[in-house]
């Protein structure tokens, strides 16, 4: 007979930490990178533990890896839940994992409980979130959502020299039993469970975040080119030197981005070649993550950032290369009443907000209704060893997470009760 659908907060949490053993730092903390040897581990204990519930594996040309939950009517397309389990280089044990295994223990505990959805019900974890290994990130849902072509995510390459095409065919031949899923295929619905990455939870007190969008995000990688020379003998005025060029862009754009106390205005990775303390720098790259949640004042300092390159750069040569250029998007207001609804029978305070943060969830919104469902971590700490966020707000999540499959999927979140 079935029963009613529950999650298991003690294996929710006894799984966030089995996963955190691969990639494990000494001490804490995870270097999971996208297409690693870590990641592939990641796999086989997802598939193993999604196996174990009856759900399906399979991965498509992306590199996404989908464990489905068949519906009564396999033709109807599929609930989405999930997000990502690649980290950062110094990552944490729940940015994006979380979701994913959250996902995974609310779409367990509907076959658990023998209960038939109408349509199928899919965990995801996308592929390359983080964009530390291979940059940008989301090429995953990027890919799958028609945002980016194979053939430009595919000839992207890490610091090793290693393309995306390589290691994608190594994490493919590693599961070669796996079915291969349409780039692309229909989507019923995508709900995308995290961590909150600030602090906006933690102070108001809240369990639950109903995320209403995503603020928009440009990333940029300028590219200064001068001309080496000897520090003790090039007189200044014939110098061609790139980081004096950089020093004077990052002056310039520090004091122009700051229009607002909404903008985001990060340079966070500079390279300068040859770097050696006798030698005028002859080459500069750098990268710029700039966003805010209006579209019109993001476009804006996007512009107001090249205009800048251009002035600041004489004498010497220039290039910049628009990698992300995201617009700000909101969620569907439906799924966040539903869960508003859900914290409220659950007695969890919620708090509306917006996500400061970039996810695969910005890349659904266009396909099909999406939302997100944020859970506090402590001081907001993220990208971290330290990250944290405590047992009974993951179990919370995925509480809220499983009502809403259920109600997606064609169960009420009481249906099945014995």
């Amino acid at each position: 007979m079935a029963g009613r659908a529950s999650i298991s907060p003690e294996r929710l949490w006894s799984r966030l930490m089995e996963l955190g053993r691969d990639g494990a730092l000494p001490g804490k903390g995870v270097n999971r990178q996208a297409l690693s040897a870590e990641d592939i581990l990641a796999w086989r204990r997802i598939i193993a533990w999604g196996s174990e519930a009856g759900l399906k594996p399979a991965t498509d040309a992306a590199g996404n890896l989908f464990l489905t939950l068949d519906g009564k009517f396999p033709h109807l397309s599929p609930v989405v839940a999930g997000s990502h389990v690649d980290s950062q280089p110094t990552g944490g044990l729940f940015d994006g994992a979380f979701g994913t295994l959250a996902a995974l223990e609310a779409v367990t505990a509907i076959a658990e409980a023998g209960l038939a959805p109408e349509r199928p019900v899919t965990v995801v974890a996308w592929m390359n979130e983080e964009g530390s290994r291979f940059a940008p990130g989301m090429m995953g849902s990027e890919l799958f959502a028609g945002k980016r072509t194979m053939a430009e995510v595919m000839a992207v390459r890490d610091a090793a020299g290693v393309s995306v095409a390589e290691a994608l065919k190594a994490v493919h031949e590693a599961f070669p039993e796996l079915e291969r899923r349409p780039l692309g295929f229909p989507v019923h619905g995508y709900i995308e469970p995290h961590i909150e990455q600030a602090d906006v939870l933690e102070r108001a007190g809240a369990v639950i975040g109903v995320v209403s969008g995503i603020q928009g995000k440009k990333t940029y990688e300028i590219t200064i080119t001068g001309r080496e020379a000897h520090a003790g003998t090039e007189p200044m005025e014939r110098r061609q030197d790139a980081l004096q060029a950089f020093a004077r862009m990052a002056l310039h754009m520090q004091q122009d981005m700051a229009v607002d106390d909404v903008v985001k205005f990060t340079i966070g990775r500079l390279e300068v070649e040859p770097n050696a303390p006798s030698v005028v720098p002859a080459r500069v790259v750098f990268r710029i993550d700039l966003r805010h949640p209006e579209n019109g004042m993001l476009d804006r300092l996007g512009l107001r950032i090249e205009q800048i390159v251009a002035e600041e750069a004489s004498p010497c040569d220039f290039q910049v290369r628009r990698l992300v250029d995201a617009p700000s998007n909101g969620f569907d207001e439906g799924l966040q009443s539903a869960i508003r609804s859900s914290a409220a029978e659950h007695g969890y305070k919620t708090l509306d907000l917006l996500s400061a943060a970039g996810h695969d969830a910005r890349q659904m919104a266009p396909l099909a209704p999406s939302a997100m469902i944020f859970i506090p971590c402590r001081g907001g700490i993220s990208h971290h060893p330290d990250e944290w966020a405590e047992p009974a707000h993951v179990a919370a999540g995925a509480t809220v997470l499983l009502d809403l499959l259920l109600e997606q999927a064609g169960l009420s979140p009481k249906q099945g009760d014995a």
